[in-house]
């Protein structure tokens, strides 16, 4: 499946047989990984700037996410980075720039330390390289299989967006509360479950090519801290803070996301 393609989906079997969805545009390629919770679409706000400023951009549905297949469960962070590589494989690249979000910065966090030959840069944003409060994530798996993912929305969406952009942007909210909502609860927990197993506080020292590590300054689920914490560990990497955003920063603060997003990967495409 190598080659060039304009938004065009495809769904294919790869690595440890899980089948993927996914999309590619024209350009030098940005591969984008997903959250928990949500699907290919909530990097939508990102793909318009990328293509205007040149690049190909390949997004995907993770594990048990949008329409990729759940597969055998439970998954770990080992697990999901083996998928990116047999998508990047399967497409015939041999290097990209990697952005994952929270679930996808941990992936990409495996994935910079072991297959760093892979990238050209790494994108971290709202993600932490350990969890400590293991017993969380037991409350949120036990309530996805009890009550169904409709139970989490509400909580879900105070985490990923602040209030004042809950009220500023009231079609991204119910594009979330969509996302959370149609998550399959088999991929939902098993991810779950390699969230809470992570732990890559001495592997991402690992992580030589350059880094971005990017955090809202209210992030309730990854804080500031957290990602300071990856900063420290990576020599490559350089931090930015982004004002007035949460979780989903991307959303939140498109624009200066976009900005900041485009200037790394221009400073950093050779």
């Amino acid at each position: 499946m190598g080659g060039r393609f304009h938004q065009e989906s495809v769904a294919g079997l790869f690595r440890n047989g899980w089948q993927v969805w996914a999309r590619i545009c024209n350009g030098p390629v940005v591969l984008f990984s997903n959250s928990l919770a949500s699907n290919l679409t909530m990097w939508d706000l990102q793909i318009p700037a990328l293509i205007k400023a040149g690049y190909r951009t390949l997004r995907y549905d993770s594990r048990g996410h949008g329409q990729s297949q759940a597969g055998e469960v439970p998954y770990s962070i080992e697990m999901l980075t083996s998928d990116v590589v047999g998508l990047v494989d399967a497409f015939d690249l041999k290097k990209v720039h990697f952005c994952g979000l929270s679930l996808g910065g941990m992936v990409g966090q495996m994935l910079g330390a072991m297959h760093g030959d892979r990238l050209i840069s790494l994108i971290l944003c709202s993600t932490t390289a350990y969890v400590a409060l293991k017993e969380t994530w037991d409350e949120r798996i036990e309530s996805a299989q009890k009550n169904g993912m409709s139970a989490s929305v509400d909580a879900t969406v105070d985490r990923w967006l602040t209030k004042a952009g809950q009220k500023r942007l009231s079609d991204q909210v119910e594009k979330i509360r969509h996302m959370v909502i149609n998550t399959s609860i088999d991929g939902y927990c098993a991810s779950g479950v390699a969230i809470q197993k992570m732990d890559l506080r001495e592997t991402i020292r690992d992580i030589s090519v350059p880094t971005l590590v990017l955090v809202g300054e209210h992030d309730p689920s990854t804080p500031v801290a957290a990602s300071e914490f990856i900063h420290e560990r990576i020599a490559s990497s350089e931090l930015q803070i982004i004002s007035d955003a949460a979780h989903f920063l991307n959303v939140e603060q498109e624009n200066i996301f976009n900005d900041t997003f485009l200037e790394f990967l221009n400073k950093n495409s050779g």
